[in-house]
């Protein structure tokens, strides 16, 4: 049961919203636009904000998704946190788009969705306010996803928790980091777009 819901979970995480709203509702293929990325940020300055809610919801939602499996399945054999820690590998890298997916964000915070929808309102907030002060999308999602493993950690050592989300978010975070480091070189550069409000 495991490797089913593992193979489920990736591919859930590898159905790319960004290739298939460009595709079927525009006829566009976003990964010839922009960036090239299938991700939400591509997907709103590549077709616009409508697309881009839709891409960033279908994204959020797979995580979230996909960390429901074992619950769905009754299956306690193994943690849905790592279960949606592989539809974020299946995000990444996914089976149906030539394996160039996207930069771990949204569906990273799909599974705080699943785990703590408190702490998930919270990083949208904070991601909120680091875009609103510096208008880099790759530079809020990089700091929102430090501090979303700093609140993980202060909130499962005062619940006295094992720190399973922590460790995740560890990944995630160095997931997220990875994925963001042609922007890293960009913001150095002063060449990575802001976004405009």
């Amino acid at each position: 049961m495991s490797l089913v819901i593992i193979v489920l979970a990736y591919l859930i995480g590898s159905v790319p919203f960004g290739l298939v709203v460009g595709k079927i509702f525009y006829g566009v293929d976003i990964r010839q636009h922009g960036s090239g990325n299938l991700g939400a940020t591509n997907t709103f300055r590549t077709l616009g904000k409508k697309a881009g809610i839709i891409v960033t919801l279908g994204d959020i939602l797979k995580g979230t998704l996909a960390a429901s499996l074992p619950v769905i399945f009754h299956y306690h054999g193994i943690n849905p946190l790592i279960i949606g820690l592989v539809a974020v590998i299946g995000h990444m890298y996914p089976i149906f788009a030539g394996f160039r997916g996207g930069k771990a964000v949204a569906t990273s915070a799909g599974i705080l969705l699943y785990a703590s929808p408190l702490l998930f309102v919270a990083i949208i907030i904070i991601f909120g306010i680091s875009l609103k002060i510096s208008k880099y999308v790759s530079l809020s999602s990089m700091l929102t996803a430090v501090i979303a493993t700093v609140l993980s950690f202060i909130i499962e050592f005062k619940k006295g928790d094992d720190y399973i989300l922590t460790y995740i978010l560890i990944v995630l975070t160095i997931f997220v980091v990875y994925r963001h480091r042609a922007n890293i070189k960009r913001i150095k550069n002063k060449t990575e777009p802001k976004v405009k409000f």
